[in-house]
């Protein structure tokens, strides 16, 4: 029991620094600057000292604000920090019984991927290909390793959840939906499988339609404002990848 705190508190601290690089990975890709090299605030690019860095703490330490000019840091940092540190707690305890290195280090990157998707594509309406790319061929070399059996399902999960996307992108010319959305969709059908990506879809569109309501009920967006999508999708891939089978089993009990 002591144990499995421990290991517990230690993945959630692991998770608060991995969400500290991301910030960081999110701000250069950006500012299209190489990933390496010391941080720096994004205002009077001052050299940031490790006291400046301890995630969360930091922001809380200095109350929002800048050690050396004095400007707002911005809530992402806190709140990416945060949700890393959950989301990979949630990994460690609620998908799998019996971890290994591999499987753990691959979903860890894979959260962490989808971590620097949703914010990019929330911030600036578009889903870098640095990213996406990378995480689709780790995924699907994955698949062929570790779960060779099921690779024909991920496949066909592949051409639904981006055969879906692709057919709204080409009837709408591009208005209803963005190509990126449609790569997207590859990687989900790779993680989730045929259950699971159906799964991912619906509450992704739920999701969308539920946030999209509330905006325009609250004068943020128009009728026709664009809402990236992006978002929603990797929302809905986080729930079904960890609660995926305890959903589709709660939806077929509805009919029993």
């Amino acid at each position: 029991m002591l144990a499995d705190i421990f290991i517990g508190l230690f993945v959630f601290v692991f998770g608060l620094c991995v969400g500290s690089f991301l910030n960081c990975f999110i701000y250069r890709l950006e500012q299209k600057k190489k990933i390496t090299g010391r941080s720096f605030c994004p205002h009077c690019k001052h050299t940031l000292e490790w006291i400046d860095l301890v995630p969360v703490l930091s922001f809380l330490f200095l109350r929002g604000k800048c050690r050396y000019c004095g400007k707002k840091i911005s809530i992402q940092y806190p709140l990416v920090e945060i949700a890393t540190g959950l989301i990979f707690l949630l990994i460690l305890n609620l998908k799998f019984e019996i971890l290994n290195f591999i499987d753990l280090a691959f979903w860890f990157y894979i959260a962490s991927s989808l971590i620097i998707i949703f914010i990019y594509d929330l911030k600036h309406y578009l889903i870098p290909d640095k990213v996406l790319f990378p995480a689709i061929i780790i995924t699907f070399f994955y698949n062929l390793f570790v779960n060779f059996s099921l690779i024909t399902n991920f496949l066909i999960a592949v051409v639904i959840a981006s055969g879906f996307f692709l057919t709204i992108f080409l009837v709408s010319k591009g208005k209803w939906m963005g190509f990126g959305d449609v790569k997207l969709a590859v990687l989900m059908g790779l993680l989730l499988g045929v259950k699971n990506v159906l799964v991912a879809l619906f509450l992704a569109f739920f999701l969308g339609a539920v946030i999209s309501i509330i905006l325009i009920i609250l004068n943020r967006k128009k009728l026709k404002s664009e809402i990236p999508f992006g978002p929603f999708l990797i929302a809905g891939t986080f729930l079904a990848m960890i609660w995926g089978q305890q959903i589709v089993l709660w939806y077929l009990n509805m009919f029993i």
